[in-house]
């Protein structure tokens, strides 16, 4: 597979990356980014946090504004951001031209309804076929964690919960946790997926956790002053769900704190810190 260097930059004695690719799940170009700490110099195989970002947002906004770099060298961590959706010609986005559908918002499922199903494969491009390009041309292992904000913080969940084995650690930032029950939620559902509501149940922490095969600890830092926090975000509801199911949750919530990257700055080493202890383990 064809890798294109977009840019390189020095940051805390490693390397922060841009690259393009064609992904074959999504059937278009596909931008990510990713961190190589100093030890990937020394020959090292490193762990991997792959992050997943919210709704409008590329590869770009987590490399830039949450400040992690300095963390993941010290660490010995690398960091991988893809792109929030397929793009390009041809990928269709909002029919309406709305920001929280389309472009920018592929929600981390496997669309099956026209005209999305051909490009919206996000979920298999997460969890299958950027890792594998990622451990074929870097110096990275197969210990990998994922972790994300908003709609990547759902993303976060879902992936670590329907595949059992497959990460070490899971957190996220203000995820979106039960999308079946919020309106950013239920328009990219029932478009992506069809008005049955049944089949959305496999995309939704809150209802999945209740049958996960593997109790993996989760952490979540959520804003108190977040002003999506009662009609879209609904951790409350993740948390009843992973109490009767016996899950293990630490549900912070952060008095004054939003939905910005201001917040994702102040708390993103306490959760690479955990995620470095669970990949070492």
């Amino acid at each position: 597979m064809s890798l294109e260097c977009l840019s390189s930059q020095r940051s805390f004695g490693g390397w922060h990356k841009r690259y393009r690719h064609r992904a074959a799940s999504l059937d278009c170009d596909m931008v990510f980014a990713v961190y190589l700490p100093p030890q990937a110099e020394a020959g090292q195989r490193l762990p991997v946090v792959y992050w997943l970002s919210g709704l409008t947002c590329t590869d770009e906004n987590f490399m830039q504004k949450a400040g992690a770099q300095r963390v993941a060298a010290e660490l010995g961590v690398i960091l991988v951001a893809p792109d929030t959706s397929p793009r390009g010609e041809g990928v269709p986005g909002d029919p309406d031209g709305a920001w929280d559908f389309g472009h920018g918002a592929g929600f981390y499922v496997n669309a099956t309804e026209a005209p999305w199903a051909q490009h919206y494969r996000m979920y298999d491009y997460v969890v299958d076929e950027l890792p594998a390009l990622i451990e074929a041309h870097f110096p990275a292992s197969d210990r990998r964690s994922i972790s994300g904000h908003s709609m990547g913080g759902h993303g976060a969940l879902i992936c670590a919960l329907k595949n059992p084995g497959r990460y070490r650690a899971v957190s996220a930032f203000s995820p979106i946790c039960h999308p079946m029950a919020c309106p950013w939620g239920e328009k990219a559902l029932s478009r992506y997926l069809g008005e049955d509501r049944s089949r959305w149940r496999a995309w939704d922490a809150t209802e999945l956790i209740a049958d996960a095969a593997e109790r993996l600890p989760i952490l979540i830092d959520q804003g108190a002053a977040d002003g999506f926090l009662a009609e879209q975000l609904k951790p409350e509801a993740l948390e009843v769900a992973a109490r009767a199911a016996g899950h293990p949750l630490t549900l912070r919530l952060q008095p004054d704190y939003d939905h910005s990257y201001y917040f994702i700055a102040s708390f993103i080493e306490s959760h690479l810190r955990h995620h470095a202890q669970a990949l070492a383990a």
